[in-house]
């Protein structure tokens, strides 16, 4: 069980650490790097590079945005195959329905709770 967490470790600091340099080192603005993040996810979930890395390290790979955009891709692979060219539209969605639901869900909860205030 140790070892599982070391793992998530790694793997989840090796991409925090990509996105901290490459906050540090370019000029790319913060959501131009999560979009990278979801974008190389998507990518190297088609090609079947990123699963390996997601039955390794658990957490530390399915938890970021990286893991989000895997599971994407892994729902549009899934989609075609059961309903064929369709599958693109829908496949992704059906996947990340829970997640996109539950951060829906709990953003408009943090709304309700905190005021929003004006920067200075």
């Amino acid at each position: 069980m140790i070892l599982d967490y070391i793992k998530a470790f790694l793997v989840g600091g090796l991409i925090c650490t990509i996105g901290q340099l490459l906050i540090d080192k370019t000029n790319l603005t913060p959501a131009k790097i999560l979009v990278s993040f979801v974008v190389a996810g998507v990518f190297l979930g088609a090609i079947g590079l990123y699963q390996p890395i997601v039955e390794w390290a658990g957490a530390g790979a399915s938890i970021p945005l990286t893991g989000f955009g895997n599971v994407l891709a892994q729902g549009i692979k899934k989609a075609v195959a059961e309903k064929g060219i369709l599958g693109i539209l829908t496949g992704g969605l059906t996947a990340a329905a829970a997640g996109i639901c539950a951060s829906i869900f709990f953003g408009y909860l943090v709304a309700l709770v905190f005021k929003p205030k004006e920067k200075e």
